[in-house]
């Protein structure tokens, strides 16, 4: 039947593409899925087919969470549309009102606040407690209890976690575990590997690596999981596919950027350790010989002006993210945990003088000489 323009231009001739041989997964910018009848949109139902609405399920966002389980050992993932997003969806698949969670005290403030706020208005309780002695994490275990939530390598001050004893005791009282791998990534640490129930990224960062894209994966086995990609899906936490497709593009250079910025981050942790105008310099300098993470923090001696560094610091950016190619800087007490209490902040400390750095991949002498002038004008 013919056609008039405005019929036309909505309903022009499709050819069928899929038996092309792309290199690269294509972006299926898509809302929904088609059909060509009833029985086979029934067919979706009955689990013989796979997509119908993007927000359940589409192939790039099916195809990251593949790309973090298989990185991560794990039987399965789910992509979700932040890093909070995935930490909600894998403890929303563990606890519901009335049951208890312990958190370390130290986790990231965006976490913490969802932890100590909006989860306890829907009846779910944390206790945050200084994973740095377990003694006091299992004083803290009720019959309520289901889970532990910690980080591999904690935002900002740097503390690895001792994973394996975190599982053990897990293990020991018949709970789940549930650790943030962002700052370590899989190419320093799978704590899934260690006995993990649930491990969950922002992607944001070292997983997308461009400062271009906002997403998260969790992944675990496949009945946790399972119960995850049902909260994403239910509560609309999932991730569009562009942002997935440019995640999975990032993923693909991850051992190249860890490998280098792993290795500045370890020069400039020592060169700033000789600076006499910094107070202490927080960096898992034990972990590995060749460096462990990608990221640095320092406390500013009590002389520096801590307006000046920051304005000193010419090509290095400030900016309240991290992870990119490039290094950035940010104030975590006025950023990442100004949500903390100034007397959690105070206790674990966050201080004024904090500064967390996100070492990119230039050449690590520019980074270093950025750094000791900008402390340097900090002085004056």
């Amino acid at each position: 039947m013919e056609k008039r323009f405005e019929t036309e231009v909505l309903h022009g001739e499709k050819k069928e593409q899929r038996s092309i041989a792309s290199k690269v997964t294509p972006i299926y910018q898509t809302s929904a899925f088609t059909f060509k009848d009833l029985d086979e949109l029934e067919g979706f139902y009955q689990g013989n087919g796979q997509y119908l609405y993007s927000r359940v399920g589409n192939p790039n966002t099916d195809e990251l969470g593949e790309a973090a389980a298989r990185l991560e050992g794990a039987p399965d993932g789910v992509a979700a549309s932040s890093g909070l997003s995935a930490i909600l969806a894998g403890v929303l698949a563990v606890v519901k009102s009335g049951d208890h969670i312990i958190a370390a005290d130290d986790l990231y403030g965006g976490s913490f606040h969802m932890l100590k706020e909006e989860l306890m208005d829907f009846g779910i309780e944390t206790s945050f407690v200084s994973f740095s002695n377990l003694d006091n994490v299992e004083k803290a275990i009720t019959d309520r209890t289901k889970l532990l939530f910690t980080e591999s390598i904690t935002n900002p001050l740097l503390r690895v976690e001792n994973i394996e004893a975190v599982v053990k005791l897990a293990k020991k009282h018949s709970l789940l575990t549930l650790v943030d791998n962002t700052f370590a990534t899989p190419y320093h640490c799978r704590p899934y590997a260690a006995g993990v129930d649930l491990v969950v990224h922002s992607a944001t960062k070292y997983f997308g690596g461009h400062s271009d894209v906002t997403s998260g994966v969790i992944v675990g086995t496949e009945e946790l999981i399972g119960r995850a990609r049902s909260k994403i899906v239910n509560l609309g936490a999932n991730v569009s596919p562009f942002e997935a497709w440019l995640t999975c593009r990032g993923i693909k250079t991850l051992a190249l950027r860890m490998k280098a910025q792993t290795e500045n981050s370890r020069k400039l942790a020592v060169a700033l350790k000789e600076n006499e105008h910094i107070e202490k310099v927080f960096y898992p300098f034990d972990e590995d010989q060749s460096g462990y993470g990608a990221m640095v923090t320092v406390e500013l001696s009590k002389a520096a002006d801590i307006n000046q560094f920051f304005r000193s610091l010419g090509w290095i950016k400030i900016a309240p993210t991290l992870a990119g190619v490039e290094t950035t800087v940010s104030h975590p007490l006025t950023t990442s945990h100004r949500a903390l209490p100034a007397e959690a902040c105070e206790a674990l400390g966050i201080t004024k003088g904090v500064v967390r750095v996100s070492v990119g991949i230039e050449h690590a002498d520019d980074i270093i000489a950025q750094f000791e002038k900008a402390i340097q004008q900090s002085l004056s």
